[in-house]
């Protein structure tokens, strides 16, 4: 069976542009929550968010496909160029039905959407731009890296929102396993504007607290929700032997064993499944709980979904037994793109011998039992991740990353 490596990662993030400045601002605990600027926030219960503020669409887009397509289409086109060029990868001299483009995305060009509902309320359907058909679409990032770069093999693209990261990748490398050679994949979002903002306000779970330091505390005593954010990550994801056979100047960590469930409705008195996700992650992976050094956890910072994590995570591992982190604490949940810049971080953890902290935690729930990674980076040998992601609607998955 062909083995998934990944040797590409590019990030756009609120903490940095790049995985070399993402990592370095993660790595110093820098929060990048603040004020949202995207528009007027005053007449909404959320007002702060991890925007990516150093992004200009014009320096990494070209101009005729910045009008076609919106904001978060932009972050991730430029993602996945960078990703390429970190594999070193030229498109042009490989088979185009032999690459494909796998990506997430939990709400599509919701900027770009109601850009276009003001011109059609405020000023009739003359006014509404040829594009909306196409740049709210979910696919409409996996279609735009697709034609960019000559990519005609299997594409899609997966809607599970926050869970939405890993299961693309785990397409991909159910793809890698089918003959694809390369798969360009991960996940990102933006929905910073009122339209996205409401829509994701409906779910109840986001924080109203307006002090960037206190409003996203997963696993503390004074959790009250999360932050949301934007921006995400994209991977290259590669048959080991054609990656050895091309010469890719690095391998960052193979993906191991991958798992998804499904939780049953609110109110139902059957048990959350994330347990089991992880538990067949590390069976698909052929690996024992205690060959897991660090879980990027799901983190969400609602008192009961963090104990539900913390119950699942003591379950399999026990009790404090294996280091947990939640690096999203600088950025703010980034919905289909969060998951994916776990797995950057994760992979970066690896080559680095160091775990990243969770920001902002004073007072954990004690009776958690997580051995939570706060305040500064933890030096340790990382030899496998663990990566959790849940989505909004009883979406859970989970990914097993290990050193190449």
């Amino acid at each position: 069976m062909s083995r998934a490596v990944i040797t590409g990662l590019g990030a756009v993030t609120p903490n940095g542009l790049g995985t070399g400045a993402y990592w370095l601002a993660t790595l110093a605990g820098r929060r990048a929550l603040g004020p949202i600027t995207r528009f007027d926030p005053s007449q909404y219960p959320v007002r702060i968010a991890g925007e990516v503020r150093d992004f200009t669409a014009r320096d990494h887009v070209p101009s005729r496909l910045i009008v076609q397509t919106d904001h978060w289409t932009h972050m991730a086109v430029a993602a996945a160029d960078m990703a390429l060029g970190d594999a070193a990868v030229n498109p042009a001299t490989l088979p185009e039905y032999e690459m494909a483009v796998v990506t997430a995305s939990s709400s599509g060009g919701t900027e770009f959407g109601q850009k276009e509902m003001v011109n059609l309320w405020g000023r009739g359907p003359r006014f509404v731009g040829a594009y909306q058909s196409i740049a709210w679409f979910y696919a409409a990032t996996t279609g735009q890296i697709s034609i960019r770069h000559g990519m005609r093999g299997p594409c899609g693209v997966i809607a599970t929102e926050q869970a939405g990261g890993l299961d693309a990748l785990a397409h991909a490398r159910r793809l890698i396993r089918e003959g694809t050679r390369l798969v360009v994949s991960g996940g990102a979002d933006a929905s910073l504007c009122p339209y996205g903002l409401v829509a994701q306000l409906s779910s109840g779970r986001l924080s109203t607290r307006d002090d960037t330091r206190r409003a996203y505390l997963p696993f503390d005593v004074d959790a009250c929700g999360y932050v949301p954010g934007e921006g995400g990550a994209l991977l290259v994801v590669e048959d080991a032997d054609h990656a050895a056979e091309r010469g890719a100047p690095r391998v960052y960590g193979e993906i191991a064993g991958y798992a998804a469930t499904f939780d049953p409705p609110p109110g139902s008195d059957r048990p959350p499944t994330l347990a089991r996700a992880i538990e067949n992650a590390l069976a698909d992976a052929r690996m024992e709980p205690d060959a897991i050094d660090v879980v990027f956890a799901d983190a969400m910072g609602v008192p009961e979904f963090d104990r539900s994590e913390a119950e699942a995570l003591t379950g399999v591992f026990g009790p404090g037994r294996v280091p947990v982190t939640a690096p999203k604490t600088m950025t703010g949940r980034l919905y289909a793109g969060g998951a994916a810049l776990d797995v950057v971080a994760a992979l970066l953890a690896i080559r680095d011998g160091v775990i990243p902290p969770t920001v902002g935690v004073e007072q954990p729930v004690p009776d958690h039992g997580l051995d939570l990674v706060r305040d500064r980076p933890r030096r340790s040998r990382v030899r496998s991740a663990l990566v959790v992601a849940r989505g909004f609607g009883g979406f859970n998955a989970a990914l097993v990353l290990r050193a190449p």
